[in-house]
């Protein structure tokens, strides 16, 4: 039996994934994005050591809660991390008649065959992938999280082929991800994607987890970085749903903030 290293667990969610779900955070992720709001889950040593049926029987507890559309939804830090444990749990959760979801940035893919293997394994138990576009620049990507995007973005390619229902996300931080040429050319790339994208979605940054890289002695970077206005957070979303067209080319956009 498979067991997974657990960060925490919360009973009801209602914005990771259709329906109420119930949320498995992993432990363990190999990205470092300056805004992380869970430092704490980076570690791969850290967490509580729990097997899938151990988790599902406490999953059925609040099932009468979903309606029709709930579930379970696995995240992290990256639950791609630990793809065995993941397979099994969304295996065992099938069983039992649980929608799956899996929230991921996607950065553990590879297309090297064992790992491909694992990672379709978990795929063919899971209802629905959100995946996290950090930003769609190489370059500006790993200035974000510390490793580039080039096997996300084949990630994504791969999962579109296969016909994996998919919402998108991106984050938006201002002088960071919020320019509107580069949300085109990232709305470009959803588009080329078709119709297994389901849902895109821009997130605003937020402060809320500061306190934790304080606690964890981490020197947070973007701390002179402001929350958008819900006026900036509405016209990037209208860009990466194709609502407002925006050039690729555009010039007049603030600059990437510098490295620090």
């Amino acid at each position: 039996m498979t067991k997974g290293r657990v960060h925490s667990i919360e009973s009801f969610g209602s914005a990771d994934g259709p329906g109420v779900r119930f949320l498995v955070f992993l432990q363990g992720c190999p990205m470092r994005c300056r805004y992380c709001h869970n430092p704490d889950t980076w570690r791969t040593d850290g967490g509580t050591l729990m097997e899938p049926a151990e988790i599902l029987d406490r999953v059925e507890r609040y099932r009468s809660y979903w309606g029709p559309d709930g579930g379970i939804t696995v995240s992290g830090g990256e639950a791609l991390a630990q793809p065995e444990f993941v397979a099994e749990l969304f295996e065992q959760a099938h069983a039992r008649g649980i929608n799956t979801c899996l929230d991921t940035s996607l950065s553990p893919f590879s297309r090297e065959p064992d790992a491909l293997a694992a990672f379709e394994r978990v795929m063919d138990s899971c209802d629905l992938v959100i995946a996290d576009i950090k930003h769609i620049d190489p370059e500006v990507h790993l200035r974000l999280t510390g490793r580039t995007n080039d096997n996300i973005l084949d990630c994504l390619r791969w999962l579109a082929e296969r016909g994996q229902d998919l919402w998108i996300r991106q984050v938006l931080v201002a002088g960071y991800t919020d320019n509107d040429a580069a949300l085109a050319r990232t709305r470009a790339f959803i588009a080329s994607l078709g119709g297994c994208v389901r849902r895109v979605e821009v997130l605003p940054y937020h402060t809320l987890g500061v306190f934790k890289w304080e606690e964890l002695g981490i020197p947070y970077t973007l701390g002179d970085v402001e929350p958008p206005t819900p006026e900036r957070t509405a016209r990037a979303q209208a860009i990466l749903r194709g609502e407002e067209s925006v050039s690729t080319d555009e010039s007049d956009d603030e600059p990437l903030a510098p490295q620090p």
